[in-house]
């Protein structure tokens, strides 16, 4: 006990003293992943050492390998910050140490889990019934809804793919935007399609999908068993496909429709914002994140399935040892052994309320806005994409020059934003994702961005 007690206290005090250097640190980590070996690898010690010396060594040693992600400029990728009632809640998740897949076992965390669950699906404008599975992250959420999705249809063409296997089973067509997230393609990969069976849909300069190339994609191959993915937040301009135009469309065709809406979806949560997802409840399945707009800790994702005997046909478990309820996380999900990851999204929306999260959404829209016309303000700098939720997407005229300018970003510290590709251009793509950033923030940014063009 007095070893847990002092470990839990050195955590407690590096933990405040991290949080509170990310002001003034570099954002980007300052050694790279060899020198990180080299600090932590070695032989394993023959014999142990003191718990409490354990996580000082730990602190102090990662320190030039960490990541400012909980601060105000780190705009890379799409990747939230944590707010305090989430943080504190995932901190006793792990002193609490709940295997949470069994309503029976886990009861606390398990309530916990589908109170969080409906809490989303109310501000999501998605069904009250749906089954919410907490998984990692979107990347299982997707395949977690295409492998539904995929064994639905195959059932409503008189195929068991749990007892006959996909071996013969009658062709679903997979149908994708042209600028779907990587994290489709892989999930259906997982799930049996390859890469060349994908009906892929081209998209207007933002990403969005077209009405009329859905139409025509899916009259292609008019009655045989389809999934379609449409898209709330393209991961470089955060465009939204025209969902009340698509559903009616795929609809028409007897097709699934799932929606990745990974950090999107959220817009929903915004009087202001909603329109933007007009139409998204008519789905079958959703993905979406908490680690992301939500700003909960890594990891939290969610797999929402329209009607839950979908999701318990595909998923449930067996077990003669397993006590088994009405519906357990273990049958909607991929897993049987997990955290209670959904507590700390439960801890965010009650800390945050209805409120807080429409103006959470609405704060990271504002900040985007402002580092888009910021941006633009800067001579040599083009902001790419129509800034309409989360994401920034700029270059400079040449794609050598853009590159450079990215690491140079990085390396100069102010803020971290990642490289891309877009329309065959090199760009640079800024998610603004953090309850913590602020105006300050992006002006900070803004004139560091403004000092190594200049001095490029």
């Amino acid at each position: 006990m007095d070893a847990r007690e002092r470990a839990l206290e050195v955590a407690h005090h590096e933990a405040g003293r991290f949080l509170a250097s990310l002001t003034d640190r570099p954002v980007w980590p300052r050694a790279d992943v060899a020198e990180m070996e080299r600090v932590f690898g070695g032989p394993l010690p023959e014999d142990g050492e003191d718990p409490a010396s354990v996580v000082a060594t730990l602190a102090r040693d990662a320190e030039p390998g960490l990541v400012g992600i909980p601060g105000g400029r780190f705009f890379g990728f799409v990747i939230g910050g944590t707010l305090p009632a989430a943080l504190a809640a995932d901190w006793l998740v792990s002193a609490w140490d709940q295997n949470s897949g069994s309503t029976t076992m886990t009861t606390a965390v398990a309530a916990l889990e589908r109170t969080a669950g409906a809490w989303i699906c109310e501000l999501l404008g998605l069904p009250a019934d749906a089954s919410v599975g907490f998984v990692t992250g979107a990347q299982v959420s997707n395949t977690v809804c295409l492998a539904t999705a995929q064994h639905a249809q195959l059932r409503r063409v008189g195929w068991d793919q749990t007892r006959q296997g996909l071996r013969g089973a009658p062709r679903v067509r997979l149908v994708v935007g042209e600028h779907r997230h990587a994290s489709i393609d892989r999930g259906a990969r997982f799930c049996g399609w390859g890469s060349d069976e994908l009906v892929v849909v081209p998209t207007d300069d933002q990403g969005r999908m077209r009405p009329a190339d859905l139409a025509a994609a899916l009259e292609a191959d008019r009655g045989a068993p389809a999934v379609v993915c449409l898209q709330a937040g393209e991961v470089h301009t955060g465009a939204f496909d025209p969902f009340e135009d698509l559903l009616p469309v795929a609809r028409a065709a007897g097709a699934w429709v799932h929606i990745d809406g990974a950090f999107g979806l959220w817009a929903a949560a915004s009087p202001a914002l909603r329109h933007l997802v007009a139409g998204t409840g008519e789905a079958d399945s959703w993905t979406t994140d908490a680690h992301k707009t939500l700003n909960v800790p890594y990891d939290c994702g969610m797999a929402i399935v329209r009607d839950a005997a979908d999701s318990i046909a595909m998923l449930r478990t067996a077990g003669d040892y397993l006590i088994y309820s009405r519906m357990d996380p273990w049958d909607v999900t991929p897993e049987l052994s997990r955290r209670g990851r959904g507590v700390p999204a439960w801890a965010a929306l009650r800390s945050l309320g209805r409120s807080g999260v429409a103006a959470l959404v609405e704060g990271m829209c504002e900040n985007a806005q402002r580092l888009a016309d910021g941006l633009a303000r800067i001579p040599g700098v083009t902001v790419v994409n129509d800034v309409v939720y989360t994401q920034v997407m700029f270059r400079l005229d040449d794609d050598g020059a853009t590159r450079a300018l990215c690491a140079a970003i990085l390396a100069e510290g102010t803020a971290a934003m990642t490289g891309a590709d877009w329309a065959g251009r090199a760009v640079i793509r800024c998610s603004v994702s953090s309850w913590v950033t602020t105006a300050d923030d992006v002006a900070l940014t803004l004139e560091a961005i403004r000092s190594l063009v200049a001095a490029r």
